[in-house]
């Protein structure tokens, strides 16, 4: 799975022609897209089964078609809504899951305006988008206050000096690459400050200074797929795009 900020870059290979750069990036996103899919539906999938998936990849690929910077939101936060979008249509015309199917979702069909049903989408954007930011903002709260962190405490925490938040930003990232760590981490929620000292480079002051803010975007990073409007904003280490 790429990184979600990798995804826009992606995106851009794309629009440029990259025949190759799509099929990769397809194939890449299948796990996100099985994800988002099963999710919105409730259901146990299976590729080349179940038509929910063969829509979802459809309507991913649409997403790339029509993702433009200036809706202002992250790629794949957009490809999901798409996502949702068709396999609502497809409940629609199959007449069938009234939970779906009475979802406030616009849907084009023969007879409506493409000028009606553009205003009716980008407004479905911003009001789903607004929605799933704010829900996002309340699950990671959440998700922080298993390990004793506040918002208050990130504003507080977080560094100003930028060698010093990209020296934390790779400490956080390496804890998140690395599974016995995290296991580790998330066992006894200490923070394994001589194993990251190590790896990074970074002193262990450094470390103890930025425990709060490591420990959050660890966690960001770690489940970035499900805080795609959060994870938008991350500044990750140049040299660790390699994934997860």
């Amino acid at each position: 799975m790429f990184p979600v900020q990798d995804a826009e870059a992606e995106i851009k290979k794309i629009k440029h022609g990259d025949s190759l750069a799509r099929e990769n990036f397809l194939e890449s996103c299948k796990p996100f897209i099985y994800k988002a899919v099963c999710k919105f539906t409730g259901k146990n999938l299976e590729w080349g089964r179940d038509d929910e998936l063969a829509i979802g990849l459809i309507a991913f690929n649409e997403a790339i078609d029509r993702f433009c910077d200036d809706f202002g939101v992250p790629f794949l936060a957009y490809s999901r809504n798409v996502m949702k979008s068709r396999l609502v249509d497809h409940y629609r015309r199959e007449n069938r899951n009234t939970k779906f199917i009475k979802a406030q979702l616009p849907l084009q069909e023969d007879g409506i305006n493409n000028v009606e049903f553009v205003k009716s989408w980008e407004k479905f954007l911003e009001e789903e988008s607004a929605r799933e930011r704010e829900e996002e903002i309340k699950e990671f709260e959440e998700l922080l206050n298993i390990y004793g962190i506040s918002f208050e405490d990130l504003v507080k925490c977080s560094p100003r000096h930028r060698d010093t938040r990209r020296s934390l930003m790779l400490a956080a990232w390496e804890l998140a690459k690395e599974s016995s760590l995290l296991k580790k981490f998330m066992n006894n929620k200490k923070l394994p400050l001589v194993e990251l000292g190590e790896i990074t480079g970074v002193g262990r002051k450094t470390l103890e200074r930025g425990r709060k803010y490591i420990i959050a975007m660890a966690l960001l990073i770690n489940r970035r797929e499900d805080f795609l409007y959060l994870a938008s904003h991350l500044k990750l280490p140049v040299n660790s795009l390699g994934g997860i």
